[in-house]
């Protein structure tokens, strides 16, 4: 009976040990899960912070929030519109039934993305369009129509029209924008595109479609369409005369030769006697911001002229110091007078050189910058602002005068650069 209970207490303990034993092997067991687990973390951390490594392993990247300054590539899909992009590319590629038209494709995106950015003179160009675009040159006559264009939210309108011209003929108006050419008006066209298009040979024929506005701003207005012939139609920048003691001075456009002319005139005009000038820049589109940096030079003797507006900073310019003459000044500007036009004109107005007269300005102060694509094309985009000396911002404002005139011509002329010659011939029995 003994031996038995021997053999059974025995057993028991041999149990007992088993037991303890899984129980020491489970601890051990969930004590190695535990300290994996903690390894995995600690790799997985470093290897997350090792972005080429884990690409050259072959899994996504895009795991978190980029910082500022993450070039496009490695930007997630909630950053970069290329992401997304390639995102969709990716997908059409690997599972659509249809082949993707990447030149069609590219086209419709660019300009989408164009138009969403609300800047209204950016554009996309295709290589095409593109090469139409470049064919302005800077010649000094014009060759066309006879017509001078400017531009106002990216679309060409007509600021003059020469006396005689084929289009003058045909009853083309100033504030007339062009809709299409040769039937084309699947696009804006914009005033450089339209000047290259009528660069054509001596004779040929253009068919424009014009749209006539109640205002610049309106977007739609009265359409019609003219078949005109090009040719080369001389005329003359700078022109000018005198009006007893006073000297008037018309600038149709900011050219390369702008503010040489313009001295030319005033220093003529001063050997007549003159003791006053009026500066006419009605109708001007503008042109070379230098060229209306140097007329203005003519009258400003320092400070400040403009200052140019950009994402980085604002650089200011400065009047040369090369006045030639004292005399009292009067501008002359109206809705029509746009972007390095208005730039004169806030110029002598801010540094209390002149007394502005007719008009405000329209309101063009941006400066429009074409970049070329490495696949082909370009794209267009505001890159910068002007500012007046005072600080005051030009594009959408415009430059304000002194004595609001209405743009009519009466029974007794022009009446704008009457009053404009008035007000000259006043100041100078007043001075």
């Amino acid at each position: 009976m003994s031996t038995e209970r021997l053999s059974a207490n025995k057993r028991k303990r041999k149990n007992a040990n088993m037991r303890e034993r899984m129980r020491n092997r489970k601890v051990v067991s969930a004590f190695c899960c535990f300290l994996a687990i903690v390894i995995a973390f600690v790799l997985g951390f470093v290897v997350r912070s090792n972005t080429a490594f884990v690409q050259s392993l072959g899994f996504p990247t895009e795991w978190g929030t980029s910082q500022p300054g993450t070039p496009a590539s490695e930007k997630t899909t909630y950053e970069a519109i290329s992401a997304r992009v390639g995102e969709v590319e990716d997908i059409l590629k690997l599972y659509s039934m249809d082949e993707l038209d990447l030149s069609k494709a590219t086209s419709s995106m660019l300009e989408d993305m164009m138009r969403s950015t609300n800047d209204p003179y950016a554009q996309y160009y295709d290589p095409s369009r593109y090469e139409n675009f470049v064919k302005e040159s800077a010649e000094k006559s014009y060759s066309g129509i006879g017509v001078l264009f400017g531009e106002y939210d990216g679309r060409a309108y007509v600021t003059d029209v020469f006396t005689g011209s084929e289009a003058n003929a045909r009853g083309v108006e100033q504030g007339d924008f062009v809709v299409a050419i040769d039937g084309d008006s699947s696009h804006k066209w914009s005033m450089t595109e339209v000047i290259g298009s009528l660069k054509r040979g001596e004779g040929s024929n253009v068919v424009i479609t014009w749209m006539r506005p109640a205002s610049l701003d309106a977007t739609n207005g009265e359409q019609f369409t003219t078949t005109l012939e090009c040719r080369v139609y001389e005329e003359e920048n700078i022109s000018y005369s005198i009006d007893g003691d006073v000297g008037y001075v018309k600038v149709r456009q900011m050219t390369s030769d702008a503010a040489a002319l313009v001295k030319n005139a005033v220093n003529d005009l001063s050997n007549q006697q003159a003791k006053a000038f009026v500066i006419d820049v009605r109708d001007n589109p503008g042109g070379y911001l230098t060229q209306a940096l140097d007329m203005a030079s003519l009258f400003v003797s320092g400070g400040v002229l403009v200052s140019i507006q950009t994402n980085d900073n604002e650089s200011p310019r400065n009047a040369l110091g090369e006045t030639i003459t004292t005399a009292p000044i009067v501008v002359l500007m109206n809705q029509y007078t746009a972007a390095s036009a208005e730039v004169f004109a806030a110029a002598l107005e801010d540094n209390q050189r002149a007394t502005m007269v007719g008009q405000t300005t329209m309101g063009k102060g941006s400066v429009q910058v074409v970049r070329e694509l490495t696949f082909g094309g370009a794209v267009r985009y505001t890159a910068a602002y002007y500012l007046t000396p005072q600080g005051h911002s030009i594009d959408g404002t415009g430059v304000t005068p002194d004595i609001v005139v209405a743009n009519q011509d009466g029974e007794d002329g022009d009446t704008q650069l009457n009053v404009a010659l008035d007000a000259a011939h006043s100041m100078i029995e007043g001075a």
